[in-house]
Parts: structure tokens; C-alpha cells; sequence
């Protein structure tokens, strides 16, 4: 469900720089201490953590692929690919498998729950400076007096990134198929 901006302004007209994506229904998870959604329409499935096969010569946040149903997912742990420390694995860690265009799992510390934000309680990203890019966060969702980061998982592996984890993906399963 994407907003769209009003040529005319009125008193529900989103800023420039608002996300692109209205309220909706997102899917919580912790990392480290921030808690983070993820648009409930993109969420495939959730899995505890389960045997990954370490594929080499990979970017360094990209923990392996799975088998998920005979069918062969790219993993990335999210902490990695935001550049935060590797944490010990647990029992509330789980691999969320997102639709990115394919299949791809991100392992996240624990999923909270699903939250119904409103369009009214999204904020945009913050303004930082060039060198931070947050073309990956959707918006700032208001819950309480929580926030939760948004985020726009397309965005969280670039075209190139993504290219490169399908590479891997489809060698891997060439290999498993063999």
C-alpha cells in the first residue's frame, strides 16, 4: 500500500522526505537494544535458527544459505550488515525470511510482534549527514512512547549486493542439486 503525495496541500499532506509507504501492518524485531519493522506483506515466514552452510568468499554479513523446503535461501545477519557487533546466538534468535524480489533470510535477536502503525504515527528518517545513508529506513514509527525503526527491506541490500547473494544462492543450489 504505498501513499502518494497530494498536489494540493491540506492538513494531511505528508512532508517531502516522508516515506513513500503509508501505516500499515509490520512485523517488530530486536537488534541490540533498537527495535525495528518490517512491512508485514514482505514477511514469507519465521524460523528459529537452523543449520547454515557457510558459502566462501562472501561479504562479511552474509552467514550462508539454508535449506528451507528443498529450496535454497541466502542468510544475512542483520546486525553485521548494520554494522553493529555479532552477538551470541540464543534461543529467541530467528531467521525471518523476507521477499526481496527472492527469498532471503535475516537473522534478527528476537521477533517482538506484529503492530498496526498508523499513517499518522510515521515519521520520516532523520536528517544525518551525507555520509550516513538511510535510504534503507522506510520511517520512524511512533508506538506509545516507543519508536520503532522502519524499514524498507528492498532497500537494506543494494542492487549490487543483492545480485551478488543471488549469485551465491543459485550456485549453492546448483551444488545441492548435484
Amino acid at each position: 500500500m504505498a501513499a502518494t503525495l497530494q498536489e494540493t496541500p491540506s492538513k494531511n499532506a505528508r512532508k517531502v522526505g516522508a516515506p513513500t509507504a503509508a501505516g500499515g501492518k509490520y512485523l517488530t524485531f530486536k537488534l541490540a537494544n533498537e527495535e525495528y519493522g518490517v512491512e508485514i506483506l514482505k514477511v514469507r515466514e519465521i524460523n528459529g535458527l537452523m543449520d547454515i552452510t557457510a558459502v566462501p568468499q562472501m561479504p562479511h554479513y552474509m552467514k550462508g544459505v539454508i535449506n528451507l523446503r528443498g529450496k535454497v535461501v541466502p542468510v544475512i545477519d542483520l546486525r553485521l550488515k548494520f554494522g553493529l557487533n555479532e552477538a551470541e546466538h540464543t534461543d529467541q534468535t530467528c531467521i525471518i525470511v523476507v521477499d526481496v524480489g527472492r527469498e532471503v533470510g535475516i537473522i534478527v535477536d528476537t521477533v517482538s510482534e506484529v503492530l498496526d502503525i498508523n499513517n499518522d504515527n510515521i515519521e520520516p528518517p532523520p536528517t544525518l549527514n551525507r555520509s550516513v545513508d538511510t535510504s534503507f529506513i522506510l520511517g520512524m514509527g511512533k508506538v506509545g512512547d516507543a519508536v520503532k525503526i522502519l524499514l524498507d527491506i528492498n532497500k537494506v541490500l543494494t542492487t549490487e549486493e543483492l545480485e551478488s547473494v543471488t549469485d551465491i544462492a543459485v550456485n549453492a543450489d546448483e551444488t545441492v542439486e548435484e
